[in-house]
């Protein structure tokens, strides 16, 4: 506070008085508020601790200062990553072991009629529609949707790690169809084993046929019911198949 402010101070105190201060006595108020005002900075000044309170830099923990505003957006831990999935990332669900009991398929005979109106099948129906009898009938009702592709037959499955593109399938009026298109990583001679030990398993009596890179292995069993695969190598590794069951 400054003397001129302190003067003021104690004129207006004594002003309300209803008296005129004396010079002397308005001295000695200054002189005892200025002393007292000297003798605290003194005081203070003699603080170790409150200087070094006053004149130390503040401190900031950045991890608590990133917690006062919950709301707050913070930079991921790691840069985020545009790769598309390996062809394997389904390893959570059980491939069949390569140690599995499969039985060989058998050889492919040379002669493929199915393998070229398989080639020619632009959709799921029309390779159905390939097939004639029951399976040609449906084909004209097939609906899509990826939900098919869990109604398969017990006997015909969908293969463990298979990446399904498409599924249809029709029932009811006589039809029990299911058509599903699907990749999986593993290698043809190994699908081709997987189904034909299915297959058999179920009571289908299967074939297999081949017409250059393209394989089909088909079947039918006593009760009516009958499967086809046509299966295609990938470029790159792994197996492109599209697999039809109708009843079962």
């Amino acid at each position: 506070m400054s003397r001129h402010a302190i003067w003021a101070a104690v004129a207006m105190t004594l002003a309300g008085c209803g008296a005129e201060p004396p010079a002397d006595t308005a001295r000695d108020a200054v002189a005892a508020l200025d002393a007292e005002l000297t003798a605290t900075a003194l005081a203070n000044a003699a603080d170790p601790a409150l200087t070094a309170a006053l004149r130390d830099q503040i401190m900031v923990d950045p991890h608590l200062v990133q917690q006062a505003n919950d709301d707050s957006i913070r930079p991921p831990t790691t840069p985020a990553s545009g790769a598309i999935p390996a062809d394997d990332i389904a390893g959570a669900v059980r491939r069949p072991a390569m140690t599995d009991a499969l039985r060989p398929a058998p050889a492919a005979s040379a002669a493929c009629p199915q393998c070229a109106a398989a080639r020619a099948s632009l959709t799921l129906g029309a390779l159905a529609e390939t097939q004639g009898g029951k399976a040609g009938r449906c084909a004209a009702t097939v609906a899509y949707s990826a939900g098919w592709a869990n109604r398969l037959p017990g006997g015909v499955p969908l293969y463990p790690d298979a990446r399904v593109a498409e599924a249809a399938g029709a029932d009811g009026a006589g039809c029990a169809l299911r058509i599903v298109s699907f990749s999986s990583a593993a290698p043809m001679q190994r699908l081709l084993d997987y189904y034909y030990t299915k297959a058999s398993a179920a009571g289908y009596a299967a074939g297999h046929q081949a017409d250059g890179a393209e394989h089909i292995l088909g079947g039918k069993r006593r009760d009516g019911a009958a499967f086809l695969a046509v299966m295609r190598a990938r470029a790159g590794g792994g197996t492109e198949v599209d697999l039809m069951a109708e009843g079962g």
